[in-house]
């Protein structure tokens, strides 16, 4: 079983910043790549941002310049730095990790969810 723990959300006030962090754990052989999702009320998932284990990087129009994801490896940990942060931008934000079991299999895991609030 693998397990994602999201953390850093909160509120946070226009042209602010927080920074998510997600960590994975559980029986892992290999992570191919990690990401965030986001949902706001009354709409679809959308892909913020991603990253491979290789570093190749994946942004959301709407959030690049602003927006910046990292990982590391060793620590099977993805962050998002986040600043300039806009109303638009409140949603409950899902880490999600494409993650190679044993014996060799690839299955996509996520998070539970943090909440991200931007508000005057």
């Amino acid at each position: 079983q693998v397990q994602l723990v999201e953390s850093g959300g909160g509120l946070v006030q226009p042209g602010g910043s927080l920074r998510l962090s997600c960590a994975a754990s559980g029986t892992i052989l290999h992570i191919n790549a990690m990401g965030w999702y986001r949902q706001a009320p009354g709409k679809q998932r959308e892909l913020v941002a991603a990253i491979t284990s290789g570093g190749s990087t994946n942004y959301a129009d709407s959030v690049k310049g602003r927006f910046t994801i990292s990982r590391d490896n060793a620590k099977n940990t993805v962050y998002l730095q986040m600043s300039d942060l806009r109303p638009e931008d409140t949603a409950v934000y899902y880490c999600t990790a494409k993650v190679v079991v044993p014996p060799i299999a690839l299955n996509d895991y996520w998070g539970q969810g943090t909440q991200v609030t931007v508000s005057s």
